[in-house]
């Protein structure tokens, strides 16, 4: 499967691409959110490099320190072996859960910076990051990866190097993802006069992992 294209002696991933955009998608649905709560929706711009940057580090981190089995080396982490390769990123790697992490961390410290509401504003981006997960989760597609068992239903995707059909787990992720993000607006919503700062993100923080279970 194509993954690419080439601009001046440059690949540019379509993977890269999809995580731009689900980033950009994110951050305008929260833009929305923030708004809708009588607050500057320039923040959550001013936000976003924070995260996004943090985001990718943390993701990475996440990778180099969990790799597949099928990666190891005589059972030894092949990061460990060959440090260099930690900065390679445009050979694929990244963890959500790492990315999550630390662009949690990056949000707090803006918070501290700017005197607000660390609690409140995770709730607003809330949305947006599952959106952008959501998304995301479609360069798992074009990279052939994060597909589950052989299968003859009729939506298993053909894996190239396995010579098959999988279950595409990306898929289910994806549209589990967009599901849990209409929820956490409407829940915003409806009950926006008893939900405390922080309350989203926590409800966030059962239904990704029960998503990824």
């Amino acid at each position: 499967m194509v993954n690419g294209f080439t601009i001046f002696g440059i690949k540019i991933y379509f993977y890269a691409l999809i995580i731009i955009t689900g980033a950009i998608l994110g951050a305008i649905l929260a833009a929305r959110v923030a708004k809708k709560r009588g607050l500057d929706p320039e923040i959550v711009w001013d936000i976003v490099p924070w995260v996004l940057i943090a985001g990718i580090i943390g993701a990475r981190l996440w990778h180099v320190l969990t790799p597949d089995s099928t990666m190891l080396i005589d059972g030894k982490n092949p990061y460990f072996l060959r440090p260099l390769e930690i900065f390679n990123i445009r050979n694929g790697g990244l963890g959500i859960p790492g990315g999550v992490m630390a662009g949690a961390v990056a949000l707090w410290i803006y918070c501290r910076k700017k005197g607000i509401s660390f609690a409140r504003w995770l709730d607003i981006l809330a949305p947006g990051l599952v959106l952008a997960q959501a998304i995301g989760r479609w360069g798992n597609f074009v990279n052939q990866e994060l597909y589950g068992m052989p299968t003859d239903l009729p939506w298993g995707i053909y894996i190239e190097r396995e010579q098959g059909y999988f279950h595409p787990l990306f898929a289910y992720e994806s549209i589990f993802s967009l599901i849990n993000c209409i929820f956490l607006l409407w829940l915003g919503r409806r009950f926006a006069d008893r939900l405390k700062n922080g309350d989203l993100v926590l409800v966030y923080a059962i239904t990704y992992p029960i998503a990824r279970f």
